[in-house]
């Protein structure tokens, strides 16, 4: 099956790893949705952010990668991290912009900048913490042809994360923690108590 998949891509490059990259992208709103545990689900969000993968983000990462291949290539240390540099500072702010205000346009709000102006520098330096080592390891072992699928992988988790900052974090990694892993009841109603008895 492996070698089916990677005979499929080598053939079909371009629409294996953007239908790839926009599956999964779209895959890490459902599963911000189901983590929030919602009565119901969003499918016009889902369906938002799956717009924004397939159109942008899937078809610019599969040409951003073998750019940056024809411009730095090998895999040496010198020419990952001249790839690296230049991923994180053009390709990262690109992404993260567009998906903020793609999203907010997509679904019809007024000033689709809204959530770009309060959540992208929070946002952006969480991903700091995240996509350099992604994309290391992606220029340092993956094959070209399957590097944009490695990166949906990738944005799976990530999608995730900044599902739910557009719709109730703030961009910073704390907030995404404090929403995976709540506080305990008790543990709350304790220090509710433990404050009432200090005031």
């Amino acid at each position: 099956m492996r070698t089916a998949f990677l005979r499929h891509v080598r053939r079909f490059p371009w629409v294996t790893n953007v239908t790839l990259y926009g599956c999964l992208f779209a895959g890490g709103d459902f599963v911000h949705q189901w983590f929030s545990r919602r009565e119901k689900m969003d499918w016009s969000h889902t369906r938002n952010v799956a717009v924004i993968a397939f159109s942008f983000h899937g078809n610019f990462n599969f040409f951003w990668m073998r750019f940056l291949e024809r411009r730095f290539p090998g895999n040496s240390v010198g020419m990952v991290m001249r790839k690296l540099l230049l991923d994180q500072t053009t390709a990262a702010p690109l992404a993260t912009s567009v998906f903020y205000t793609g999203v907010s346009f997509l679904e019809g709000k007024e000033d689709i900048t809204a959530d770009w102006r309060e959540k992208f520098l929070n946002t952006y330096k969480t991903g700091l913490m995240f996509w350099p080592f992604m994309q290391f390891l992606n220029f340092a072992l993956v094959p070209l042809y399957v590097r944009t699928t490695f990166t949906g992988c990738c944005a799976f988790v990530w999608a995730t994360f900044l599902c739910f900052s557009r719709q109730s974090g703030d961009g910073t990694a704390g907030a995404a923690l404090a929403w995976m892993f709540p506080p305990k009841e008790d543990e709350a109603e304790s220090t509710k108590e433990n404050y009432s008895y200090s005031t």
